[in-house]
């Protein structure tokens, strides 16, 4: 509970079912356990109206399984499934910002010189932008 407000802090977690991805859930777990804090998973599908009903599903399956995890810990966790049209790094930059999350926690992975050219870095992203501390996982 953060002193100022009597509110959870609130921990953010950028997952797409990746093994970094998992990792960060982990690192998450450790944190919520240690801060009493509440988890909010977010999935980010950039592709808005276009999205596939299979992505959909996907993702809606992995964000059933971060959700056992926390609940097994009986940690407090919601999960999010954003379509908005942005792309991740700005789903979960603008995510913290309206949620007044008190730390982000992401998967990071290498990626060769025109993987980064051609996609970007979703975490340099958010590392760059988020309003709050951001750990990042390997």
């Amino acid at each position: 509970m953060t002193e100022q407000t009597g509110e959870r802090y609130r921990i953010l977690v950028g997952y797409d079912g990746t093994r970094t991805a998992k990792e960060a859930l982990n690192v998450a777990l450790f944190h919520a356990q240690h801060l009493h804090a509440e988890v909010h998973v977010v999935w980010s599908l950039m592709g808005g109206q276009n999205t596939s009903l299979e992505e959909i599903d996907t993702a809606r399956d992995g964000l059933q399984h971060a959700q056992s995890l926390f609940a097994k810990a009986h940690i407090p966790c919601e999960t999010h499934l954003l379509i908005r049209g942005l792309s991740p790094g700005e789903d979960l930059v603008r995510f913290a910002e309206e949620h007044a999350v008190g730390e982000v926690i992401i998967g990071v992975r290498r990626r060769s010189q025109v993987g980064k050219l051609l996609f970007g870095s979703t975490a340099r992203y958010v590392i760059l932008n988020a309003p709050c501390p951001v750990v990042s996982v390997k």
